[in-house]
């Protein structure tokens, strides 16, 4: 069966970093898209990244962009994400998500048309 299991979330000052990984296994990892999406308190669902299959391409909402930056290993079928400059606003529990659709010609960020998430790492950036 799939599964998405997170993991690196933990407390952070403003400032500094954190690196989320995502190990997944129940699928052919490398023929999907994969994603990145938080949920602040009190708040909805925000997409946050997207790799394609490869990880040749990439796409960032502006709220992370220039700070964030997501990765995989197809050999490790593993997702990351490298977040940097972290700011309060960043504070969220966060998700990575699997494409319903394999090998997708571009990403989506309708979150409705992913299929298996993760169970969620908390993050939270706080001096």
């Amino acid at each position: 069966q799939v599964q998405l299991v997170e993991s690196g979330g933990g407390l952070v000052q403003p400032g500094g970093s954190l690196r989320l990984s995502c190990a997944a296994s129940g699928f052919t990892f490398s023929s999907y898209w994969m994603y990145w999406v938080r949920q602040a308190p009190g708040k909805g669902l925000e997409w946050v990244s997207a790799i394609n299959t490869g990880g040749g391409s990439t796409y960032d909402a502006d709220s992370v962009k220039g700070r964030f930056t997501i990765s995989r290993d197809n050999a490790k079928n593993t997702l990351y994400l490298q977040m940097n400059s972290l700011k309060s606003e960043d504070t969220a529990v966060y998700y990575c998500a699997k494409d319903q659709a394999q090998s997708r010609g571009i990403a989506t960020t309708n979150t409705y048309e992913y299929d298996y998430w993760g169970q969620g790492t908390q993050v939270t950036v706080s001096s």
